[in-house]
């Protein structure tokens, strides 16, 4: 009889605890909108067509390379190698996607703006930054939703051009970051 009556009283705990997380579930329906963000970001299907295009553009211009793309939170969601390439290369352009990211600004503006001005030197010490061209921004409309990066082509013009020419083909309307 004891079993029975720890049985029904598990029973009725994992009733409450069901019950109880369903009203705490029911919960938002009491926030205001307002306060509920609703943000673009990139998915895991746009990733992997932007990085098709970008390494299609760097094998037409017989470049091997390493593609990575971050979502607007700086994780990495797709990631495509060529054989040849460096180990320390993908590294990089994980890096540079989070540096364009996370300064909304192409890496390769980036690294020659704190070159040029004595008080940004010190960006090159802040952790998952890398002052390397070739990380450009992803916009949809105002918003940056992402960053997609190249390593390993031949140098930053050359990750770059990949990188934008990727993005051209794929989100023609974004409104690229100029050139300097």
């Amino acid at each position: 009889m004891l079993s029975i009556s720890k049985s029904v009283s598990k029973a009725a705990f994992a009733l409450a605890i069901i019950v109880g997380s369903t009203s705490v579930m029911a919960a938002p329906s009491a926030v205001k909108p307002s306060l509920v963000l609703q943000q673009p970001n990139v998915s895991l299907t746009l990733a992997n067509q932007l990085i098709d295009a970008t390494m299609g553009a760097c094998h037409a211009e017989g470049k091997s390379a390493v593609v990575a793309v971050v979502d607007r939170a700086g994780n990495l969601i797709a990631l495509q190698r060529d054989d040849s390439v460096g180990p320390h290369n993908t590294d990089a352009a994980i890096r540079k996607a989070y540096t364009a990211l996370s300064t909304k600004t192409p890496s390769r503006l980036l690294a020659n703006n704190a070159r040029a001005n004595p008080d940004s030197n010190n960006l090159n010490t802040v952790h998952d930054l890398l002052l390397i061209g070739g990380g450009v921004p992803l916009k949809f409309g105002n918003d940056v939703i992402g960053a997609i990066a190249v390593g390993g082509s031949g140098g930053a013009m050359q990750d770059e051009s990949c990188a934008l020419k990727g993005i051209e083909k794929v989100m023609p309307t974004q409104i690229l970051m100029p050139k300097k």
